[in-house]
């Protein structure tokens, strides 16, 4: 074949290399910007060293005390970077390797869209499209996340669906639904995708009674083994006025639906579902069942106490991202089939206009709520967290202090300082110090836990200076060092 012949397939892996490429590039500046964090990067990364070394996902808590991860969110996929990490013990590995494998959605958006739409042009648009899509992007770059993994398997995971490929669907399923222990209702409404849309019953039947019944297991059995209290803090931090735990939650789903309504019809959610779906054109509404698969973590999203769940900026959106991308795809399908007159049926008929109403589309949903740092050079465009992509003077103290601590010593550390600090078997968030070998400080950004109370963290700072069983080994750039010299 002809080079002309393979313009597709290049464009799509010249495209999926240059994101790889600028977002590991951006993911590795803001952490050498020390602008990632022990929440959630040095989670991630103590859970993975963890792993390397054959423990079962040991973390340091809140409080100081040592448990598996498992006790809060089930996401054991990170158990395969645990042999990457021996060849790259570096946070950056996993930074990188997100960057690659969420790049890697372009392929099945091009093999779905040429399937559904028969064209070329429209094919090599929506992996361009997938790849510029706001939400994806913003999950790509917030520190690393298990389930951003979930957004490229899922969208693999459609693509073997609809083309009969039951073996590797099996192992795209299972990987996607090691990413997080909800992903399961997400991949249960897709077998039902499959059922309906796609007349696969069997098969359909099969991944939505294995995926619920990993959920089940996964929320009623994984999680309360590992965690003393018997459930995740996350349902009742996030979800508490629908109930106490999982249980009492899907009981007011079922019984007072109402009152998930209710927490789920604001402004706010309203703007959230907006971001996800304009940028695409809206063309997801288009094909609803397939859009529907979304509706379990768009809901659990919309109904949470945390702000950051109905906002693009972080990685809630990971697995809502390939739903709506492929329905997308199979709403302009539906419309291209669809029979009628007029400007939408001239529009949708020529490929030149489509493509380009979707580039247009999805890059202006980019300058507006988009990540990447060059929209603040645009009038009007997005400076969301811009600054978290420059490297700030001060950088060379922070390394200084972190470099200085000896590899294996337990430490305290600030929020952004412990991002860098959790390649090791104990690593305390301050204020929390406990028995910890050494404590850093960052004078300049008053983190408390994941917070920011400069009350309280100045308060601890003192409490400390005060203290006569930790040395001051250093004070430079606005980084403090002590060394703990009596037990």
């Amino acid at each position: 074949m002809s080079v002309r012949g393979r313009w597709p397939a290049i464009a799509v892996a010249a495209m999926a290399t240059a994101y790889a490429a600028a977002f590991a590039m951006l993911s590795v500046l803001r952490h050498r910007g020390f602008h990632t964090a022990r929440y959630d990067l040095g989670n991630m990364t103590q859970a993975v060293w963890s792993a390397s070394r054959g423990d079962l996902f040991t973390v340091t808590d809140t409080a100081g005390n040592q448990v598996s991860r498992l006790g809060s969110h089930v996401d054991p996929i990170l158990g395969l970077f645990a042999p990457l990490w021996r060849i790259w013990p570096s946070p950056e590995m996993l930074l990188v390797v997100q960057s690659i494998l969420v790049a890697s959605a372009a392929i099945p958006a091009y093999l779905l869209a040429r399937r559904w739409l028969a064209n070329e042009r429209l094919a090599v648009t929506f992996a361009a499209v997938t790849l510029l899509y706001p939400a994806l992007q913003w999950a790509t770059l917030f520190d690393f996340h298990a389930v951003t993994l979930a957004g490229p398997l899922i969208l693999w995971c459609i693509w073997a669906a609809d083309a009969g490929r039951y073996v590797p669907l099996a192992i795209l399923a299972t990987l996607a639904a090691l990413t997080k222990e909800q992903v399961g209702l997400a991949l249960a409404m897709l077998g039902l995708w499959m059922a309906v849309s796609l007349g696969r019953r069997r098969a359909g039947a099969i991944l939505a009674a294995a995926s619920l019944a990993w959920t089940a297991i996964a929320v009623w059995v994984v999680i309360p083994h590992y965690n003393d209290a018997g459930g995740s803090a996350f349902v009742q931090a996030r979800y508490g006025e629908l109930g106490s735990d999982a249980g009492d939650m899907l009981r007011t789903l079922v019984t007072r639906p109402w009152d998930a309504v209710e927490l789920a019809a604001t402004a706010d959610g309203g703007r959230y579902v907006l971001t996800l779906i304009l940028p695409l054109l809206a063309l997801s509404l288009f094909a609803p069942l397939l859009a529907a698969c979304a509706l379990p973590e768009l809901l659990l999203n919309l109904i949470s106490s945390r702000p950051e769940q109905h906002q693009i900026q972080y990685h809630y959106s990971a697995v809502l991202a390939p739903f709506l991308i492929a329905a997308a795809i199979r709403g302009l399908a539906f419309l291209r089939a669809r029979p009628s007159s007029g400007a939408l049926r001239w529009a949708v008929s020529r490929s030149w206009v489509v493509a380009g109403a979707l580039l247009v589309g999805v890059i202006v949903g980019g300058y507006r709520v988009g990540p990447l740092p060059f929209w603040k050079h645009v009038p009007g465009g997005s400076r969301v967290k811009v600054e978290q992509y420059t490297v700030p003077p001060r950088a060379d103290a922070l390394k200084a202090a972190v470099d200085a601590i000896p590899a294996g010593a337990s430490v305290s550390a600030g929020n952004r300082l412990a991002g860098h600090l959790s390649d090791r078997r104990r690593v305390l968030t301050f204020p929390a110090i406990d028995d910890a070998d050494y404590v850093l400080v960052d004078l300049e950004r008053p983190d408390v836990d994941d917070d920011v109370d400069p009350a309280v963290h100045a308060g601890a700072v003192t409490a400390l200076r005060g203290r006569t069983d930790y040395l001051l080994m250093s004070e430079r750039g606005g980084v403090v060092t002590f060394r703990r010299v009596a037990p």
